[in-house]
């Protein structure tokens, strides 16, 4: 045994890290922890946080944006729930969530199945992708322009002998057209996503499996599913998010110049909008911030739900 007296180590600095196990490169990365985060929690803070507690502040009052604020406390979250207006934007809400994320998935998986097999998957991503570079506005126009009475789609419908084609762009037909919109532009996003994660699986993988006798959907079922869940799990994640935060599509394909979209296809963000700048009213910036506070409980109560049942061990491979 070495002589510590002898060899000459530092015997009161020593004995303190060998007892708490640290040692200096977890003691230098404990130090710098702090500098390369502070700057990313002050910007968080301060475009995130600030903002969400201000406008929480904001909803137990009655104002109008310029006059004095007048206390209501829970006033305006109790009637912000009676409001039959604000029940039906929260109704359809969760329709384009549920209903339009379960058309997207389903076809993502459908077309990474075929994607798999294909050479020239990487151009077929490249197609699929491109709606979502698409700005909102330009599928208002071609909606417009396709589906309205004398348009494109009534008329190829006349060559195969429908005489009364649907009346697309009416008030019982917008939500569906919503709908629409968002899974042919979603599908491709979330599709190339999925191929993303699907590509760093392992070919032996697959090979395995098909000398096994596995078909395609069983290669999918037991292969890319269990190897790319972490990512499908973000995605999920990612279309409850952005589910909420559809405004534009509704206005273009319901609203004018002039007048609102009906109220039956209003969402929460075209509530909280018609709530801050109603028209031919004075605003009501508290009920509108309750509003968004609320949906901004229920989405992050839905994405912590959804992250507690799409919680897997991950597969190393």
């Amino acid at each position: 045994m070495d002589d510590p007296l002898r060899t000459g180590a530092p015997r009161g600095r020593s004995a303190p890290a060998s007892r708490a196990g640290v040692g200096p490169l977890e003691r230098q990365r404990r130090r710098m922890f702090w500098p390369f985060t502070a700057p990313a929690l002050t910007v968080y803070a301060v475009l995130f946080i600030a903002p969400v507690g201000y406008a929480l502040w904001t909803s137990l009052y009655k104002w109008d944006g310029m006059g004095a604020m007048d206390w209501r406390g829970p006033q305006n979250y109790i009637l912000l729930f009676r409001d039959p207006r604000f029940r039906t934007s929260l109704v359809n809400t969760l329709e384009l969530m549920v209903i339009g994320g379960t058309i997207t998935f389903v076809l993502s998986f459908a077309l990474t199945l075929v994607l798999r097999e294909m050479r020239a998957r990487l151009f077929a991503r490249s197609v699929l992708f491109f709606p979502s570079l698409v700005n909102g506005m330009v599928f208002g126009i071609a909606a417009g322009f396709l589906f309205s009475p004398t348009g494109p789609v009534n008329q190829a419908l006349k060559l195969f002998g429908v005489t009364t084609p649907p009346k697309w762009l009416s008030t019982d037909n917008l939500l569906p057209m919503v709908l629409g919109t968002l899974v042919w532009t979603a599908t491709g996003y979330y599709t190339s996503i999925i191929m993303a994660a699907v590509d760093q699986i392992p070919d032996y993988l697959y090979e395995a499996a098909e000398l096994d006798g596995a078909g395609p959907f069983q290669r999918f079922r037991h292969i890319t599913l269990p190897c790319a869940w972490d990512v499908i799990a973000v995605c999920a994640v990612l279309w409850t998010v952005s589910s909420v935060k559809i405004f534009e599509l509704i206005l273009l394909y319901g609203g004018s110049t002039n007048a609102y979209p009906p109220v039956s296809s209003w969402n929460t963000a075209v509530y909280v909008y018609t709530e801050a700048f109603p028209q031919g009213t004075v605003p009501r910036l508290g009920t509108a911030t309750a509003a968004a506070m609320a949906s901004l409980v229920m989405v992050t109560l839905i994405t912590v739900v959804l992250r507690r049942l799409l919680r897997r061990e991950p597969v190393e491979y």
